[in-house]
């Protein structure tokens, strides 16, 4: 099986350093742990760390990866990020202390829920930006607000909202700034304090040191700068993070030395995606252990440059290595990629690829 190599160190690492970056500017974070898939392997070396206390909360998509978490360390923070189904609130108070939330009829099922077994439950409430996603109207923010505030077993403590996830609308200043103005009408109106403003991820990093964040933005739910090392923003190392968490090897299951195009009628009943190449002298093909079942070949890349993506189906990829015979790839061998975030992400979910936590010498494997 191909497998994805997973260096927890070097999270743990990520971890520490953002950890004071952030707690330097005055920013609180939660660490959003989708891409894992809920791995429990990787999540037991995270979550017992001393830094994960320098937390505010560990964020997740997926109530079931959230349903580890808590197995893991029950008295970690949980936080749901995405607006609940109402099929599943009960799920919601079991394994989240914090959901974002943008529909009141949920937040009327979550209080109804929190109410039965005697506790408040938490939320923040999202709000639309312009990345056309989840969030409140904002002409409707008011009376949102004021519902939620009149709730018994749900505490409103903050507002956020989303951005660069979609369509890519950048965080801007002005963009943060009107969160910050949201924040001061309702405290005015209603007298009430919201503690947070979740306006901050991952692409937000960078405008950190530019100045470009308002003070009162004060919680940022980073992912992929912990485990990717960079910004989506720019797609750039961030600070001093490693960018070396994740490394994807797959097998050589065969390679011959093969015609460069096709030959036959070409039908459109082909399941698979192939790049399209110049009709030239045959080369040496490899056809590795994986398909697009477990990964966007675009999403990957091969740490030897000269190597060339040919083709993929369900689960088997083909690259070109070359007119020349090269020694060091051959049947049982294997060739390294690096992988971006939606790469593991995929990855991570796919039950035909192992990962295989390896720090230093010391490895185990995990299916």
């Amino acid at each position: 099986m191909a497998e994805l190599l997973v260096r927890t160190k070097k999270i743990i690492e990520n971890i520490e350093k953002l950890s004071d970056y952030l707690n330097t500017n005055n920013i609180h974070w939660s660490l959003t742990t989708k891409v894992l898939s809920g791995h429990r392997g990787i999540l037991e070396e995270i979550l017992k760390l001393p830094a994960i206390k320098k937390i505010h909360s560990i964020a997740d998509s997926r109530l079931s990866n959230l349903k580890t978490i808590k197995k893991i360390a029950p008295d970690i923070v949980t936080m749901y990020i995405k607006p609940p189904a109402i099929k599943y609130v009960k799920t919601v108070i079991d394994v989240a202390d914090i959901s974002l939330n943008t529909s009141f009829k949920t937040i009327e099922a979550l209080n109804v829920e929190a109410k039965k077994r005697g506790i408040v439950h938490r939320i923040i409430i999202m709000i639309e930006m312009g990345e056309l996603r989840e969030g409140v109207i904002r002409e409707d923010l008011m009376d949102f607000y004021r519902k939620s505030f009149e709730l018994s077993n749900v505490k409103v403590i903050g507002l956020g909202t989303n951005l660069g996830c979609m369509y890519g609308v950048e965080p801007t200043f002005d963009k943060l700034l009107q969160l910050s103005l949201y924040k001061q009408l309702i405290e005015a109106k209603f007298s009430k304090t919201i503690g947070f403003i979740s306006g901050g991820s991952s692409i937000t990093l960078p405008l950190i040191a530019k100045n470009k964040i308002p003070k009162s933005v004060n919680h940022f739910r980073i992912g992929e700068a912990i485990f990717l090392g960079d910004s989506p923003l720019n797609g750039k190392k961030f600070k001093n993070l490693s960018m070396d968490v994740f490394e994807f090897d797959a097998n050589i299951i065969e390679m011959e030395h093969k015609e460069t195009a096709p030959d036959g009628v070409i039908s459109e009943g082909n399941v698979g995606h192939a790049h399209e190449i110049p009709d030239e002298e045959m080369s040496y093909k490899a056809v590795l252990d994986f398909g697009v079942l477990d990964v966007n070949t675009d999403d990957i890349t091969p740490k030897d440059k000269d190597i060339k993506f040919i083709g993929t189906t369900s689960d088997m990829t083909v690259y070109d290595l070359g007119t020349k015979r090269n020694k060091k790839f051959k049947v049982g061998n294997q060739i390294k990629f690096k992988p971006n975030y939606m790469a593991v992400a995929r990855l991570m979910n796919s039950k035909f690829v192992t990962k295989r936590i390896v720090n230093n010498t010391k490895s185990k494997s995990k299916i």
